[in-house]
């Protein structure tokens, strides 16, 4: 067998093997997805285009109307509100209490011990951890005993029930406190993987040059893992941006509570088209983060 041959065959020999990975990925992957984007113009039912839904004297956006219902419709506008709202405090909050937990975590005497408990909540399906949170924050709303945690304590201490997932004022923050609960411990075992790798000599060095302990964190150490906060952070974004369980699980989406996802599932019998109109507007917003840590990846990948 002569070189140009056995060159030729060398080519085809790597996409014998990827081709089973990437025929399941067309199958599970592309297909679903190019199929959504097919349905986010078509009708409720999903068989004629969604010009036919424009009510007459409205404004009409055609075949893209469902596009139209996703970006000013009110219930979506304030589902867009409150992704926002996780955005701003949920992200920072957690990437800063899971950091938090690492430095702590590691000065303790039983490390293993106090990551594995904070870490627990983890293995928590999100319903589960929605179902438990309801007893944390449930009320009796008439003259029997208050079983719920806070309403308990609140009474015993002489104070009044409150309504935590009912009053728009701060039910929001309520369930943005359960996503910290529950991914805290995440970014806690990102972050402390990272810290343990700054290098103990430039540490000592800092401390023999009279360097504080607040010093040595906030200008050596945190400049060095920024990468992986940066990393952690974006992970945390696209997790807000598709967050449904915990909503759909404490509040249904109530009481000014409504999120993307939880709105795209309200719809996904009732009405494909806006439904998969939803759907294909949640990717696009993924997309600038997942696109920002693939670049953050081969930033790192061409310094080493």
């Amino acid at each position: 067998m002569n070189t140009p041959t056995i060159m030729r065959q060398s080519r085809w020999v790597p996409w014998l093997y990827l081709a089973p990975a990437l025929l399941i990925m067309a199958v599970f992957v592309l297909y679903p997805m190019f199929n959504t984007f097919y349905l986010s113009f078509m009708d409720k039912t999903g068989t004629q285009s969604a010009a036919v839904s424009c009510a007459p004297g409205q404004p009409c956006w055609g075949s893209f109307e469902n596009y139209r219902y996703a970006l000013t419709n009110p219930e979506m506008l304030q589902a867009l509100r409150n992704n926002a709202l996780w955005l701003l405090l949920m992200v920072p909050g957690t990437v800063i209490t899971g950091l938090l937990f690492a430095v702590l975590a590691d000065r303790v005497r039983y490390e293993a011990l106090a990551k594995a408990i904070i870490f627990m909540p983890m293995a928590i399906s999100f319903v589960g951890a929605g179902i438990i949170w309801r007893f944390v924050y449930y009320i009796e709303t008439g003259s029997g005993q208050q079983i719920g945690l806070l309403n308990a304590v609140l009474v015993a201490f002489g104070g009044q029930p409150v309504a935590w997932l009912s009053n728009p004022a701060f039910n929001n923050f309520a369930l943005m406190i359960v996503g910290v609960w529950l991914w805290a411990g995440f970014c806690m075992t990102i972050l402390s993987a990272a810290l343990k790798s700054v290098p103990a000599e430039i540490l000592e060095a800092a401390r023999v040059d009279g360097a504080r302990e607040v010093e040595v964190f906030f200008q050596i150490m945190l400049p060095i893992i920024m990468p992986t906060i940066l990393v952690v952070t974006t992970t945390m974004v696209i997790n807000v941006l598709k967050i449904f369980d915990i909503v759909f699980v404490l509040t249904g989406g109530n009481f000014g509570t409504e999120v993307i996802a939880n709105r795209m599932f309200k719809l996904i019998v009732t009405d494909t088209g806006r439904s998969m109109a939803i759907a294909v507007l949640l990717v696009l917003l993924t997309i600038p983060v997942l696109i920002f840590n693939v670049n953050r990846f081969r930033q790192q990948e061409a310094s080493r």
